[in-house]
């Protein structure tokens, strides 16, 4: 079995907890980014009806507030279905509500809150108990699952330092299943800033967080495989897996992720026939940014998530249903083309990843819609026993997707 370590990239300090449905606090109130991106406006044309994103995680609770209703246990394969409800930290809950909570009761609303949650409990940090770590599923095999599954959405708000070649593989075979992934970049922007996997494995969407300026978070993990970016800072989150409060001050490229995976809901709920291509080019055609698209930010990627743009279009074009948008990153290749098994990739580049200084993040205004609010809860997933890491200088780590300039 492999063991799980320690976590990389903490919470940052956090403020006073307070008790949902607590009249001294309204979690909607502090969701800034939901004015900033007219989420009552585009709530008018869609809600994310339609759309099941299968949230791989600590786990959901099914019973906050905002989520009765929204979480569809029944969907989890057996396989890998263990305590799939029972939250061991807290975080996988609060990825749920800002991808599709209610708001009821004083939670947090999703951006699409008309879409339906399917929670895999995988090991992360924080995960203890000689039985639990033994029954709770890997990440690879809930990927896998959930890539079998009808959820069109795979939110992955965690990360490791080290290559899996199982978690690759699980990656491509969703892929082949149509299936768009959302993950989180990381929060080791003020260390190594290394990307961590799956982020930086080929087809992987890599999200990072910006502020209410638009301004990207300095926690955030920057370089070649950041591809957009979303409000994930100055977001109210779960204190802990007791679920009696929430806490202020919640920031990270875990959050950022479930807002970019609720702006994908919004636009493939509005246009069910899309498919992952053309929702994903949608966002980065539509994001915004300060730079040329072909020449995409090693901070922000092709910009900040803006699916108002989309939505408020009813004949948006979004171009081939089969063409990769993200190819060139993804080393040129087309998306896996059937829906059969894929095999890990043997080789892989032997130039570490750049790292860059907190000094040198460019204040890169996303514009009206994206105002944001920058912080750091991504759960890190450290796996012992993991093969194929190439360690170069000492510092650096393999690289599966080609450079950015």
């Amino acid at each position: 079995m492999r063991a799980v370590g320690a976590v990389v990239g903490v919470l940052a300090a956090v403020s006073v907890g307070f008790a949902p449905g607590a009249a001294a606090y309204d979690a909607q109130s502090k969701q800034w980014y939901l004015d900033a991106m007219q989420a009552d406006q585009m709530w008018k044309v869609s809600t994310g009806k339609g759309v099941k994103v299968a949230v791989i995680d600590s786990g959901v609770n099914a019973q906050t507030p905002s989520l009765k209703g929204q979480v569809l246990t029944g969907e989890v394969p057996k396989s890998v279905s263990y305590h799939a409800t029972q939250d061991y930290t807290g975080h996988g809950t609060t990825i749920s509500e800002l991808i599709a909570g209610t708001g009821a009761g004083g939670g947090l609303k999703g951006l699409a809150p008309g879409a339906k949650i399917v929670p895999y409990r995988i090991k992360l940090t924080g995960l203890e108990g000689k039985a639990e770590l033994a029954k709770t599923p890997e990440p690879a095999a809930a990927i896998r699952a959930a890539a079998d599954s009808d959820a069109k959405i795979l939110n992955m708000s965690f990360g490791s330092a080290t290559i899996d070649p199982d978690q690759e593989a699980a990656l491509k075979y969703a892929t082949s299943k149509g299936k768009l992934l959302m993950v989180g970049v990381g929060n080791e922007g003020e260390s190594s800033g290394h990307i961590s996997y799956p982020a930086a494995y080929p087809y992987a969407v890599g999200v990072s967080a910006v502020d209410e300026t638009g301004t990207v978070g300095k926690f955030a993990s920057n370089g070649n495989y950041v591809d957009l970016a979303a409000p994930g800072q100055n977001i109210p989150r779960w204190c802990d897996q007791n679920f009696r409060s929430y806490c202020d001050e919640g920031q990270g490229t875990s959050q950022a992720t479930a807002v970019a995976s609720g702006a994908a809901a919004l636009v493939w709920s509005a246009h069910p026939d899309w498919t992952a291509n053309q929702v994903l080019r949608s966002l980065i055609d539509t994001a915004s940014r300060t730079w040329k698209k072909d020449d995409p930010s090693k901070y922000l990627g092709y910009g900040t998530v803006r699916p108002r743009k989309v939505l408020e279009d009813a004949d948006y074009n979004a171009g081939s249903a089969k063409s990769d948008p993200l190819a060139k990153e993804n080393g040129g290749a087309a998306k896996p083309a059937t829906e059969t098994e894929t095999k890990p990739s043997a080789s892989a580049s032997g130039s570490s990843q750049p790292s860059q200084k907190a000094s040198d993040v460019p204040a890169e205004a996303a514009g009206s819609e994206a105002k944001s609010s920058s912080g750091s809860n991504t759960l890190w997933i450290v796996l012992g026993a993991v093969a194929a890491v190439i360690v170069i200088g000492g510092g650096g780590f393999a690289v599966m997707r080609s450079r950015r300039s």
